[in-house]
């Protein structure tokens, strides 16, 4: 930190100081400093007590005890001029004592603080005024698991920092701000400065996270899907062989929502498929060629009626111009993630695209010998 003598337009270099030379005491000075000044660590905070010992079966003490701007407790430990080497693993089991904190509980710390050290006052509306909210009826104190840790020293030991971005990977708020005294003549200037994480990595450090959350969340429910897939696809797949579907003999179960089997024609094949809110049977028109397949589809299409009949109720026709496929669909509703409802829904499957082969099957083969370049299937 430098003085800046405008009338020589020069830097001086301020005496940077240590605590202890100066006689300044962590309870005494830089707890009584942050406790009156909390926005000193970069955001709006409400002490809510000192030297916390509301632990039971224990006397330890945390420095301050803080709510943020969103309700959530704040553990606050200082050194002096050394972290100390075991200031992680106090803040740790500070922050676990104070997770189990309730709504009454905050209420009534915050009130006993007011009454020893401001001279009374409501918590309650207190608290309200901080969080800007008219009443603390649906307003959630200390929610869930992320209470958060702050480590205020002059110099921190590796295994502090080391911890602190640990915890921070696992997305634990844990924050370190680096307290320096200087002298001016006769004054005492303080600096503080956050560390861990750097202003200028804070809001990346926060993107990064919600990121990785949103992916571990996204692979977690892909994994699950798979899973129950291939779960009641086994199911399935034993319904279809046991009502006489030959063309499933070889068939596997899989992780995708679908499995098929050949027509006899390499672009036609017939699949079944299902969603959280439908099961269906599919005559699929997928060839490479988009031309094709819509002259395949438009061949059966003009004899809808027919096909409707033959089937016993009418099909969805899709011929979906906007894709290379189209499709010929007999569809459900079914709560296709609920296991109990499986046997009912495999049964359908197995019933209905039998009678979907049954009335396509020789229509198809026809389409191979009226189109000498459809390539039959191996």
């Amino acid at each position: 930190m430098f003085q800046v003598n405008r009338s020589q337009n020069r830097l001086k270099k301020l005496e940077e100081k240590r605590f202890s030379d100066l006689a300044l005491r962590e309870r005494d000075h830089l707890q009584e400093w942050l406790a009156n000044q909390p926005d000193a660590l970069g955001e709006d905070l409400l002490i809510i007590q000192k030297e916390f010992d509301g632990f039971a079966d224990t006397r330890e003490r945390l420095d301050l005890l803080a709510l943020d701007a969103n309700g959530q407790l704040v553990v606050i430990e200082n050194k002096l001029d050394d972290s100390g080497r075991d200031v992680a693993w106090q803040a740790l089991k500070y922050a676990a004592y104070v997770s189990s904190l309730t709504k009454a509980q905050i209420i009534d710390i915050y009130q006993q603080y007011l009454d020893r050290h401001e001279g009374g006052g409501s918590a309650v509306q207190r608290i309200c005024e901080f969080l800007e909210v008219d009443a603390l009826d649906e307003v959630v104190l200390n929610p869930g698991h992320d209470q958060r840790l702050m480590f205020i020293a002059a110099n921190f030991r590796k295994e502090v920092t080391s911890t602190v971005l640990w915890l921070r990977e696992h997305r634990i708020d844990a924050r370190c701000f680096k307290v320096t005294p200087y002298a001016f003549g006769d004054e005492l200037l303080i600096d503080i400065q956050p560390v861990i994480p750097t202003p200028e990595a804070a809001d990346f450090m926060i993107g990064m996270a919600e990121k990785e959350s949103e992916e571990k969340s996204a692979k977690g429910v892909q994994q699950r899907r798979h899973k129950l897939r291939l779960k009641f696809w086994e199911i399935a797949l034993r319904k279809l062989r046991e009502a006489g579907m030959s063309r499933y003999e070889n068939v596997s179960p899989s992780r995708e929502n679908w499995i098929y089997c050949g027509s006899g024609v390499r672009s036609i094949i017939f699949s079944l498929a299902f969603t959280q809110s439908e099961a269906r049977v599919e005559v699929v028109f997928g060839g490479p060629d988009k031309a094709r397949n819509k002259l395949l589809f438009d061949e059966l299409f003009a004899r809808r009626a027919e096909f409707d009949s033959a089937f016993g109720t009418p099909l969805k026709w899709l011929r979906m111009d906007d894709s290379k496929m189209s499709k010929i669909v007999q569809v459900a509703p079914f709560d296709g993630f609920n296991e109990d409802v499986w046997p009912e829904m495999a049964n359908w499957m197995a019933t209905e695209m039998a009678k979907l082969q049954e009335t396509f099957l020789k229509p198809i083969s026809q389409l191979r010998g009226r189109h000498a370049d459809i390539e039959e299937a191996s």
